[in-house]
């Protein structure tokens, strides 16, 4: 790919220090919603984080050597919801997602171009590690929304289902909110293990509907986390909800004939909800967090390549290879 070059006064280009692979890229990965075009091949990848090393005159707030976390999503940067963080509900409609074409390229990459750089940048915290912000990026602020879709309040019982980086991210979100019991739902036992060892009950998924029965007296859970985002898992959330529960649905499902229960989601008073997160409306209350180490998401980090051993990174997350969850490159 050719370097970056600014398109607007407003354009900024970083250079990228690290970046990851969200398990979302492997949706194109395999050729799915890409909005690939014959003949023009395109940069994928939507969590870096950087160095400011260019410009344009319409730049205020940012200036060379600025270290910068670049959010999965942007926007304009000047209608009422981008101001409020809620990027990915543009009133302008130049919501973008870094890495799903060529009209904004992705992040794995040595440079990056940023549109309307002044407000799509954050600058990396006090008291906020490298790893912690490049979590904060997307992963991070995914689970959290998903959590606050799901209404998880003091008490409450929740089950989580699918146990790769962002599930994970949802069961320690899930203690914050105040969850009193967090069941932990995946077929691969190493992933159990991990949901253990920050205090959730592991069930693998054929034994999920009696034990969360058992366990809570025929009534199930309060709030449900979905990532994964098959048919499957998707119904089973639905099944595992109490009555006037919350879904909350994280995975992506692009079946258009998906065959939703609406009868049964009415009858109970179940709300379901589904949708993708805005990370700088996460990160007003995800910093803090992260800076008191309340909340740790660089501990799931598992795998450090570089640039040019792309593709077997990618190899390895589709075949799921034991032992990693994150993945990040450097140039």
């Amino acid at each position: 790919m050719d370097d970056p070059k600014g398109q607007s006064v407003q354009d900024v280009i970083v250079k990228v220090d690290a970046c990851s692979i969200c398990g979302s890229d492997l949706h194109i990965y395999h050729g799915d919603g890409a909005a690939f075009i014959e003949g023009t091949g395109f940069c994928i990848g939507h969590e870096a984080i950087g160095e400011v090393v260019e410009s344009g005159s319409g730049v205020n707030r940012l200036k060379t050597g600025d270290k910068v976390m670049l959010p999965g999503a942007i926007g304009c940067g000047a209608c009422g919801r981008c101001l409020a963080g809620n990027v990915r509900n543009c009133l302008n409609g130049r919501q973008q997602v870094f890495g799903l074409g060529p009209s904004l390229q992705g992040c794995q990459a040595e440079l990056v171009r940023v549109p309307v750089g002044d407000f799509n940048l954050g600058l990396i915290p006090e008291g906020v590690s490298a790893d912690q912000a490049l979590m904060l990026t997307d992963s991070q602020a995914t689970a959290w929304f998903g959590c606050r879709q799901a209404e998880i309040g003091a008490g409450a019982s929740v089950a989580i289902i699918g146990l790769g980086p962002i599930g994970l991210m949802a069961i320690e979100s899930a203690f914050v909110l105040g969850a009193s019991r967090v069941f932990a739902i995946d077929p691969i036992p190493e992933r159990r293990d991990w949901a253990i060892s920050l205090g959730a009950e592991a069930l693998s998924p054929d034994e999920a509907m009696e034990m969360i029965k058992a366990a809570t007296q025929g009534l199930m859970v309060d709030c449900v986390v979905e990532a994964v985002g098959h048919d499957a898992t998707i119904q089973l959330a639905i099944a595992l909800t109490r009555r006037e529960g919350t879904v909350s649905v994280l995975g992506v499902n692009k079946n258009m004939e998906f065959p939703f229960p609406m009868g049964a989601c009415l009858s109970r008073g179940i709300t379901f909800r589904i949708g993708t997160t805005s990370p700088p409306e996460m990160w007003r209350e995800l910093i803090p967090l992260v800076q008191q180490g309340r909340l740790k998401p660089e501990r799931f980090i598992t795998t450090r390549l570089m640039l040019s051993e792309g593709a077997d990174a990618y190899r390895a997350l589709d075949e799921r290879r034991p032992g990693i969850l994150k993945t990040v490159i450097s140039p």
